[in-house]
């Protein structure tokens, strides 16, 4: 994965609660295990004018030409509950996507983000709901930073937010790492700790 430090980048604003997974990516949509030839269904049941089609919807927001090249999103409580599938945030990266920006995040949803290198930012209600109404005012005119080094978003009108990412996560983000590379990190400490282990219990490694 790339790593995330600083994203500067247009956002677009989404605020809508409890975003569910088959909204994101119905299931109708995914035909396929990998990663890739997702991002056309994307957010399908809103995006698009009839269910199956391509023909987009002018008034959904990723439809604007102001947020068409957006890399943020900016939605509602409860982002990305209903069911745990990944290809959810698959799609959102695949998109573009490097960050969404919400009050809160269903937990398995979140984890995946992390370790595809999405960045799920967390602010407060008031904070979410207040940014959303710059960039509506705004049109895309004005980029977002979300800067993962320091934890700080920095929008138009001087909106500053502050959110926290645990270490593993943010390490994980910082350095482009999925869960085994970062796991691999402590090879070292791993090896010592089998070599003593191999001593003490020889049995095991029959």
């Amino acid at each position: 994965m790339d790593p995330l430090t600083i994203l500067t980048a247009v956002a677009a604003p989404l605020l809508r609660a409890n975003i569910d997974t088959d909204a994101i990516i119905p299931s109708r949509e995914m035909r396929s295990v990998s990663k890739s030839g997702l991002a056309d269904g994307l957010f399908a049941g809103w995006r698009y004018l009839t269910i199956g089609s391509r023909d987009p919807d002018p008034a959904f927001v990723l439809n604007q030409p102001a947020f068409a090249r957006a890399r943020i999103l900016v939605g509602g409580e409860n982002f990305g509950c209903g069911s745990s599938r990944e290809h959810a945030v698959w799609a959102l990266a695949e998109y573009g996507f490097r960050a969404v920006i919400a009050p809160s995040f269903s937990p398995i949803f979140r984890s995946n983000c992390v370790r595809n290198g999405v960045a799920p930012v967390v602010l407060s209600e008031a904070e979410v709901v207040r940014l959303a109404e710059i960039l509506t005012a705004d049109a895309g005119h004005t980029p977002v930073t979300v800067d993962v080094r320091d934890q700080t978003v920095v929008g138009p009108e001087g909106f500053v937010g502050h959110f926290e990412l645990d270490s593993e996560s943010r390490e994980m983000l910082l350095h482009g790492l999925d869960a085994i590379e970062l796991t691999l990190r402590s090879g070292e400490a791993i090896d010592a700790f089998t070599t003593r282990d191999r001593a003490l219990r020889p049995w095991v490694y029959l």
